[in-house]
This record gives structure tokens, C-alpha cells and sequence, in this order.
């Protein structure tokens, strides 16, 4: 199980954390999502034989909050 911190900028409110959440928890092998609206930054559980940090980072981003 790997874990990361990303930081995702414009994580704003109650609405951007909740699609933030269900973008990367929605990927198989993530086990745990956070977002943070107060810190803009995400944290994130996953098993790496499954599912790749990029991956993930991509889900965010398509849900419309760019994740470094």
C-alpha cells in the first residue's frame, strides 16, 4: 500500500472536496481519499500493483482540480 500527499490548488469548498473524493475514490485500488479545502491538498491511499499515483493525479485533474 503506497500513500502520497498532493496538492491541488483550487480545492475550494465543501462541493470541491466531495468531487475531488469521489473522482480518485472511484479508481480501483485507491483505499483512501482526503481532500483538504483549508491546506488544497489530498490524501491518498492505494495499491500500486492496481492502480498508478499518475493515474490517480489524472482523475483529479479531470474532474477539474489540477493535483501535483
Amino acid at each position: 500500500m503506497q500513500e502520497a500527499i498532493l496538492t491541488a490548488p483550487k480545492i475550494s469548498c465543501g462541493h470541491c472536496k466531495m468531487a475531488v473524493e469521489s473522482a480518485a475514490g472511484a479508481l480501483a485500488g485507491v483505499s483512501a481519499v482526503t481532500a483538504d479545502p483549508e491546506t488544497k491538498q489530498v490524501a491518498v491511499s492505494w495499491d500500486e500493483s492496481v492502480v498508478s499515483l499518475d493515474e490517480i493525479r489524472q482523475a483529479i485533474t479531470a474532474a477539474g482540480y489540477p493535483a501535483e
